[in-house]
């Protein structure tokens, strides 16, 4: 592991660092915040997974977290959100390859040699933080935003027990029946549909929810809330009677402003459940 670089912030430690990552078999570089609190021991860590085009950096520097953070003395890594790198594969569109790796472990050509994105933030780069740095495996908590808020709810229902709790900006909540979803899940996953339902927020909620305490933000003004389809994860929530609250926010749209509105509610959601 390389340090990229450190600097002081609020009273704690943001770093950027890379390493060989042996789940996607190419140089990997990631956000860690660590607070005061983590000179004296071990702190508990919440993982903030960003959305399609974004990398390490986008949350880092936008969202607001890192006082909060060091307010409930809670640890933020911030991983890219996808392999990068010469012989990636990738493809012109936005919304597909690099940066848009849709936290999977691909099983198709030419994805699957690199995008094992899943493996990645729910093994490797846990493994690797905890070893290095003063991080509590014990106590981790997820969210995320749009593809990020995708596979913090997926990774939270489907790594049954890693994660105290798990919040949600924006995310993408029904992926199978969305154009956000459809193309990338046949690309990474292949045509059978079966192999899609554990990577689908609103059909894992119903298959076998969480058992934890849920929390979702989604603005009213959201311009891409048809591909989101907060209300297929609000139905599904409902009918398993899952412990959630689920909101939508007046006049919010998609942004950065949007997340950093609302981080301190996240923050402190979380921070209850880290440290119950």
């Amino acid at each position: 592991m390389e340090t990229v670089a450190e600097n002081k912030c609020f009273g704690g430690v943001q770093g950027v660092y890379t390493h060989a990552s042996k789940a996607t078999g190419c140089d990997m570089t990631f956000g860690l915040f660590l607070p005061e609190e983590a000179r004296d021991g071990p702190v508990p860590v919440l993982w903030y997974l960003s959305g399609l085009t974004c990398t390490h950096e986008n949350a880092m520097v936008k969202a607001g977290a890192q006082g909060w953070a060091a307010e409930q003395g809670i640890a933020l890594v911030f991983p890219d959100t996808s392999p990068r790198g010469e012989g990636v594969a990738d493809d012109d569109a936005y919304d597909l390859g690099q940066g848009a790796g849709f936290y999977v472990n691909a099983t198709q050509d030419p994805w699957k040699p690199h995008f094992r994105m899943w493996d990645y933030v729910a093994e490797e780069l846990p493994a690797l933080v905890a070893s290095e740095f003063a991080i509590d495996a014990e106590r981790q908590a997820i969210t995320g935003h749009s593809m990020g808020g995708h596979g913090a709810l997926t990774l939270a229902m489907g790594r049954r027990g890693q994660y105290r709790s798990v919040s949600a900006f924006s995310p993408i909540c029904h992926p199978t029946a969305s154009d956000w979803g459809r193309k990338q899940l046949t690309a990474y996953l292949g045509p059978d549909e079966a192999s899609w339902a554990r990577h689908d927020a609103a059909l894992m909620m119903r298959e076998t929810g969480f058992n934890g305490p849920v929390l979702v933000d989604t603005g009213t003004q959201d311009q891409f809330i048809d591909l989101l389809k907060p209300e297929a994860l609000a139905e599904a929530a409902n009918a398993r009677r899952q412990e959630a609250t689920l909101r939508l926010q007046k006049g919010y749209d998609h942004s950065y402003f949007f997340v950093s509105s609302f981080m301190e509610d996240h923050m402190a959601f979380h921070a209850e459940a880290l440290y119950a």
